[in-house]
C-alpha cells in the first residue's frame, strides 16, 4: 500500500525564510537560529552533504553556512570526511533532553509494551508541534505503513488520531489557526480535507474524548487514539492502537481496542500526576 508522496516521516528542511517564526525584535539570535537550520538540513534522504548543499538547503551563504558546519564539528555535532558532512550521535542529546524532561516518558513506555502485548497491535505516543504531530514513544508489532515511523518522526495532525485527540484540546481561535497553517488535501479517498467537516469531526472528539481515523492518510491503516492528561487535566500527549484494515475494520477495532487504550492512558495520566 502505498503512501501519498506528500505523507512523511521526515521533511527537508525548509529555507531560513519559510522556517523563521515571527522574529520577536532584539530578543531573536540570528546567528542560533541559523544553526539551527543547518542541523535541519540533514535528515533520511541527505544524511551526508556537501557545504554547497547545506547552503543551498538553509538559504544561507557558502560563508555562513561554513563556520556554522565547522563550529558544530568543534562542538562535536557534525563530522566531515572529504568534502562531506554528516552530523553524529552526539545530536541525539539535543533530542533527548527533550524526551527526558517530559513527565510521562518513563512511565508511559511500561504501559504502552503491555497495552502492545495485550492487543498484539503498534502503540505510539505523540505530542502536538503547531500543524505536525511529533512521535515520541512507539511500540511496533508490524509495519503497517509504506512509511518508517520512529521517535521525532513527524505527520500531519488534522488526518490523524492522536493530531485530532490533540486538537480536540486547543481553543477555537488556535483552532482555526492551526488548521489554516495545514495544507488539507486528499491523502485517500476516505480523507476528510474540509476545514468545517474537520472542525465538526475534532468537536466530537472533544465530546466523546477519544478519535478514530479510518483510512484518511494511508489506505489500509485505522488508528485510534486517546488523550494523556497532566495533573491539571490539561491534554499534553496523545496515545494511540494502528491497525490493518485487512484485519479489522474501524468498528471492531474501537469495539475491542478502545477500552484497554483509554485504561492504558489513563494509568499514564495518573501516575504523570502523582509526579507532580
Amino acid at each position: 500500500m502505498p503512501a501519498n508522496k506528500n505523507t512523511r516521516a521526515s521533511q527537508p528542511a525548509p529555507s531560513m525564510e519559510s522556517d523563521t517564526p515571527d522574529k520577536p525584535g532584539d530578543s531573536y539570535v540570528q546567528s542560533f537560529a541559523r544553526g539551527l537550520a543547518v542541523i535541519r538540513a540533514f535528515n533520511a534522504e541527505r544524511p551526508a552533504q556537501t557545504l554547497t548543499d547545506v547552503a543551498a538547503a538553509t538559504g544561507l551563504t557558502r560563508a555562513g553556512a561554513r563556520r556554522i558546519l565547522l563550529t558544530l564539528q568543534t562542538l562535536g555535532y557534525v563530522e566531515a570526511d572529504g568534502r562531506l558532512f554528516r552530523l553524529t550521535p552526539r545530536i541525539l542529546d539535543l533530542g533527548f533532553a527533550y524526551l527526558t524532561s517530559m513527565p510521562f516518558w518513563n512511565v508511559a513506555e511500561p504501559v504502552m509494551e503491555a497495552l502492545s502485548a495485550q492487543v498484539h497491535e503498534s502503540c505510539s505516543a505523540a505530542v502536538l508541534d503547531r500543524t505536525e504531530i511529533v512521535y515520541v514513544l512507539r511500540v511496533p508489532t508490524r509495519k503497517i505503513m509504506a512509511i518508517n515511523l520512529s521517535i521525532g518522526s513527524r505527520l500531519p495532525a488534522w488526518c490523524t488520531s492522536m493530531g485530532r485527540v490533540l486538537m480536540s484540546a486547543l481553543d477555537d481561535a488556535t483552532l482555526d489557526a492551526t488548521l489554516d497553517a495545514s495544507t488539507l488535501h486528499p491523502h485517500t479517498t476516505r480523507t476528510i480535507a474540509d476545514k468545517a467537516q474537520l472542525k465538526l469531526v475534532i468537536a466530537q472528539v472533544r465530546r466523546q474524548g477519544w478519535a478514530v481515523v479510518d483510512q484518511e492518510l494511508e489506505d489500509g491503516l485505522i488508528s485510534i487514539s486517546a488523550p494523556i492528561r497532566n495533573r491539571q487535566g490539561r491534554i499534553i500527549a496523545a496515545m494511540n492502537i494502528s491497525g490493518n484494515a485487512q484485519r479489522h475494520s474501524a468498528k471492531q477495532m474501537v469495539r475491542a481496542f478502545l477500552e484497554p487504550l483509554q485504561t492504558a492512558a489513563q494509568n499514564v495520566s495518573d501516575m504523570v500526576a502523582l509526579r507532580g
